[in-house]
C-alpha cells in the first residue's frame, strides 16, 4: 500500500518549491519594460541627440555667436567635424546631470515604486525571498541603465557619421586619433560613465528600499551627487576631495590623451566600485530586517 506523499519539506516550504521560479530575470525586466517612465527615458536617449542635431542644423550659420562662446565654441566646432566627435559630444554634456537622472530613476524607483502602490508586500507573499527580488530587480536596473548609455552613445554615433561623415577622433586636447582607435576610446569613455554611475545607482537603490516614495529616492541620489561635485570644486578641501564619490567623475579624458592616462580612471573606478558596493550592501541589509507593511 503506498503512502500518501509529503507536501511540505523540512523547512516548512512546500515540496515543489524552488526561489528560482518566483520572480526571474526575464520576468522583471518585462514588467520595467511596460513601464511609461522606461519607455519614456529610453526613448529620450535616442531624442536628443536628434535635438542636438537639428540645433546644429539650425545654428551652422550663426558663426558670430558660435565664435563668441570661447572654450564651449571649440567643442561645438569640433561636434560638427564627424560622427565620432558628434558622439563624443552628446556624451560630454549628457555625462554631468542627463546620465545622473537617468540612472537615479531606474534605480531609485525600482523599490519604492512597488511599495508605494502597495504591491512589494504580494511579491513577498508569493513567496519571492527578500535577497532574490532585491538582487533581480537589481540587475535589471543596471542592464537598463546600460542600456541606456549605449542607445545614447549608439544613436549619437550613428547620426553623426551620417550627417558629418567618419572622420578621425578630435578632442580637442591631445592630437587627432585614427577612426578606429577613436570607437574604442569612445566606448572607453562611455563604459568609464557607466563606472562612475555605480555610484548613482548604489545611493538610489539604498534610498529605494528606506522609503516608499520613488521621487524622494530619485530625487534624493540626484542632490547628493550634485552636492558632492560641489564639495569637490573647494580646493580648501585638500586631499579630502579624493574620497568624495565624484572626484573621479571627469578622469575619463585621460582616454582622450596621447598616450592615454589611466591613473584616475584605475582609481575612479575602484572608488565608484566601492561606493556602490557599500550601498548595495546596506540596502540588502536594511531590507532584509525591514517590515514590509506596503
Amino acid at each position: 500500500m503506498s503512502t500518501t506523499a509529503e507536501t511540505t519539506r523540512t523547512d516548512g516550504a512546500a515540496v515543489d518549491y524552488r526561489p528560482s521560479r518566483t520572480l526571474t530575470y526575464a520576468t522583471e525586466f518585462q514588467r520595467q519594460w511596460r513601464r511609461r517612465r522606461t519607455q519614456l527615458a529610453l526613448g529620450f536617449m535616442v531624442l536628443l541627440p536628434v535635438i542636438l542635431l537639428i540645433a546644429f542644423e539650425l545654428g551652422s550659420g550663426d558663426d558670430d555667436g558660435r565664435n563668441g562662446r570661447g572654450q564651449f565654441s571649440q567643442l561645438v566646432d569640433v561636434a560638427v567635424s564627424g560622427g565620432l566627435n558628434f558622439a563624443l559630444f552628446t556624451v560630454f554634456v549628457s555625462a554631468s546631470f542627463l546620465l545622473v537622472v537617468v540612472v537615479a530613476l531606474f534605480h531609485g524607483d525600482t523599490v519604492a515604486s512597488e511599495a508605494s502602490w502597495g504591491s512589494l508586500r504580494y511579491l513577498l507573499a508569493v513567496p519571492v525571498p527578500r535577497a532574490r527580488l532585491l538582487g533581480v530587480k537589481l540587475g535589471v536596473a543596471l542592464s537598463y541603465s546600460a542600456l541606456a548609455i549605449a542607445l545614447l552613445v549608439g544613436t549619437a554615433l550613428a547620426l553623426g557619421t551620417l550627417r558629418y561623415g567618419w572622420h578621425p577622433l578630435q578632442s580637442g586636447i591631445a592630437a587627432e586619433v585614427p577612426a578606429g582607435e577613436g570607437v574604442l576610446r569612445l566606448l572607453s569613455i562611455a563604459g568609464y560613465l557607466g563606472l562612475t554611475l555605480l555610484v548613482v545607482a548604489g545611493l538610489a537603490f539604498l534610498l529605494s528600499v528606506l522609503t516608499d516614495a520613488p521621487l524622494g529616492a530619485v530625487g534624493g541620489a540626484v542632490l547628493l551627487y550634485i552636492v558632492s561635485s560641489i564639495l569637490d570644486q573647494i580646493t580648501a578641501l585638500g586631499t579630502l576631495r579624493n574620497f568624495l564619490p565624484t572626484h573621479f567623475s571627469q578622469a575619463y579624458l585621460g582616454l582622450l590623451t596621447t598616450p592615454m592616462q589611466f591613473d584616475d580612471v584605475i582609481k575612479g573606478a575602484i572608488s565608484a566600485i566601492s561606493y556602490a558596493a557599500v550601498f548595495w550592501g546596506l540596502a540588502f541589509w536594511r531590507f532584509s530586517r525591514k517590515d514590509v507593511v506596503s
